[in-house]
């Protein structure tokens, strides 16, 4: 019902569609920012350039923080930065606001109305008399659009007159040329949100992992041998049971607060939660950073080394929580706990913060719930064994165990610290590590955890052969399967769909592949080649406008396009044209030309990114990504535009299009 329903949806915003043309947005449109620019000295060497944007009222401009898995982030060139001048430290923002993007699944941040980016500069060379800087950046309402444009700042404080933009008459008919003449373009917008959905994860997904950490870290030696001795203080030296059940209860509290509190600078501090976690999936040195902190939990917990806070701060709080006693007394015994449990806890909280970097939204309110999550997994048995005591002599003794948890725990932290350098590779383009190498790391990671759980080898402080029990067993029996899983996806080229987006995609290879493309498909990255071949063929073109940092874009295609019905329609009825409009490869110089918008607007096209995000805003009014157009071979356009989709829908709007073909086709003499 829910499937013939949405098709009903798609085919009646098809036959309106001529109804709802007046309403479409003009494909050019006029830049809703106005800039300016000024300089502000510090002394005589160090200057800040101030760039500033007046925005027309509903339109946001993205800040180059924003979440990469939604509208594009503002970005900076510094013309020939080095040679007269340096700056010092990133580029500042003001006062920013963010907002959940339904379309994209994330939490994006912008300015509206007004905004600011300051850059301060040492100025090197005496002689220098401006500063170039490039903006490129995307404003969006109900339509987004690309632009950029070109600050020029005077060292010296007298004004530099800009000669005008000359646009020749080669690069006017190369604009020309950009245009498409498009049948039914009001089809494009009629379906407006028709079929969009969000796919962020949601708070309470990051507090149950959280919670699933705070669970491991209860089985680790360094928290599991304090249960029995804090509840046995609680509960003994307490004037009542009563009252030894209301100290454990605030006891439990008090963990659960720490980090809770231990989370909210990450909401104070915009420039930490946005420059470092927002951009982790596109920044090569923090993926790198990150990949050699995980490096070191790993390590730890194989037992090399112990990762220990200062000795003094335990003891204070210690000696803090006998002084005061009380309520804050028992806080202070809470704070105790974690700061002598983090050498097992701290790991764990890191891989906490790296799966709440690697996800979208609001990552600071995931971080939040994490964190909460993981207290209140490790505050619980303290409240339940102070409520009911006799559960105490059915808690299993320390041993041995312990370890194992830890080295397994090892084991899953050196498999995330590749997910980091696997990050950094893709972005830097270094080929380091392929699909195939990444796989086959991991396979061999699970097989040693296997070997390890056997009893086959063991860590340098263990000792003696350990005894295989039940769980030992289906632990190795689990890593194995894990291991036969991504062998299979490394034999067989499948989607490993339970992991989807974490390892490298799948035309990111060692072997040489018939197709760049994702999936295996045939495609193109020229309009212009594949809409000959669509011509040729007769089929209609699915235009794919995405991106090489597009995270949207890897899961439509692992999760989306991977499905047979999918899979098969897009390979055998369509013409697949994929346009990466982040692409900062320089095209030929004799490729390269100047764009004037109606609004008389100028953009130097000089990168392919440069060429098709233009394509796409003259032509159908966005620039955002994943955005899949359907046309016929005789640019009609087939229905409404689609951005993220669940495959049901998806595989609905690729059939819709195709029957629209049909009836467009002219009937025969």
């Amino acid at each position: 019902m829910g499937r013939s329903y949405n098709l009903l949806l798609i085919c009646l915003t098809l036959l309106v569609s001529g109804l709802s043309a007046q309403l479409v947005p003009p494909p050019e449109m006029e830049d809703p920012v106005a800039w300016s620019q000024s300089v502000e000295r510090v002394n005589d060497t160090t200057l800040v350039l101030v760039m500033q944007a007046e925005i027309e009222e509903g339109w946001h401009l993205y800040t180059q923080y924003s979440n990469p898995g939604g509208a594009m982030p503002a970005e900076f060139e510094f013309v020939a930065e080095g040679e007269g001048y340096r700056r010092n430290g990133p580029v500042q923002e003001g006062q920013t606001y963010t907002a959940y993007n339904d379309i994209f699944g994330v939490e994006e941040t912008f300015y509206k109305e007004n905004g600011a980016f300051r850059q301060e500069i040492t100025v090197l060379d005496p002689d220098l008399d401006r500063v170039v800087v490039r903006i490129f950046y995307q404003i969006c309402e109900e339509v987004c659009i690309p632009g950029d444009h070109e600050f020029v700042f005077a060292i010296n404080g007298e004004p530099i007159e800009q000669e005008p933009v000359v646009v020749d008459s080669r690069s006017a008919q190369m604009g020309q040329d950009l245009k498409l003449d498009l049948k039914h373009p009001g089809r494009l917008y009629a379906g407006e949100g028709l079929s969009q959905s969000g796919d962020g994860s949601g708070l309470w997904m990051i507090f149950a992992l959280g919670f699933v950490g705070g669970l491991i870290a209860l089985l680790t030696p360094c928290v599991f041998p304090l249960i029995p001795l804090t509840v046995s203080f609680f509960t003994k030296q307490s004037g009542t049971r009563g009252s030894g059940i209301r100290r454990a209860v605030w006891y439990g509290v008090s963990i659960v607060l720490i980090y809770f509190l231990l989370s909210l600078p990450f909401h104070f501090f915009d420039s930490v939660d946005s420059q470092i976690l927002n951009t982790i999936a596109t920044n090569i040195w923090l993926n790198l950073f990150f990949f050699v902190v995980f490096l070191v939990f790993a390590f730890s917990f194989f037992g090399y080394y112990e990762l220990t806070l200062p000795s003094s701060w335990a003891t204070r709080a210690d000696a803090a929580s006998e002084r005061i006693g009380g309520g804050v007394g028992v806080f202070f015994m809470a704070l105790t706990l974690a700061i002598v449990s983090f050498s097992c806890t701290g790991p764990i909280l890191g891989g906490l913060l790296g799966s709440t970097a690697l996800s979208e939204g609001d990552v600071a309110a995931k971080l939040t719930a994490g964190m909460v999550g993981f207290g209140v997994a490790l505050a619980l048995p303290f409240t339940l064994f102070a409520l009911f005591p006799a559960w105490l002599q059915k808690l299993p003794s320390s041993g041995s165990w312990m370890e194992t948890v830890k080295v397994t725990l090892g084991f899953l932290e050196l498999g995330l610290a590749l997910k980091f350098l696997s990050n950094a590779d893709l972005v830097g383009h270094w080929g380091i590590l392929k699909r195939e190498v990444f796989l086959g790391i991991w396979i061999v990671l699970a097989l040693v955890l296997a070997f390890y759980l056997l009893g086959w080898f063991h860590f340098r402080k263990q000792s003696g052969t350990p005894r295989i029990n039940l769980w030992r067993l289906g632990g190795s029996l689990l890593s194995i399967a894990f291991a036969a899983y991504l062998g299979y996806g490394l034999v067989s080229r499948a989607p490993l769909k339970l992991l989807s987006g974490f390892p490298p995609p799948d035309f990111y290879s060692l072997a040489e592949l018939d197709t760049d493309c994702p999936l295996g498909l045939e495609c193109y990255k020229d309009f212009d080649t594949g809409l000959e071949q669509a011509r040729q063929t007769g089929k209609p073109i699915l235009l794919d406008f995405t991106g090489w940092a597009c995270v949207n874009c890897r899961k439509m295609e692992e999760k989306v396009w991977s499905q047979p019905g999918v899979f098969t329609l897009i390979r055998d009825r369509y013409i697949l044209v994929s346009l990466y409009v982040d692409d900062r490869e320089p095209l030929p110089e004799a490729q390269q030309f100047t764009f004037r918008f109606n609004s008389g607007r100028t953009k130097r096209i000089r990168t392919v990114g440069d060429l098709w995000s233009t394509f796409q805003t003259v032509n159908f009014g966005s620039v955002s990504q994943p955005y899949y157009v359907a046309l016929s071979p005789g640019l009609e356009v087939l229905g409404p535009a689609i951005q993220n989709s669940d495959a049901a829908t998806y595989q609905e709007w690729l059939a819709a299009a195709l029957k629209q073909l049909e009836e467009d086709a002219p009937a025969a003499p």
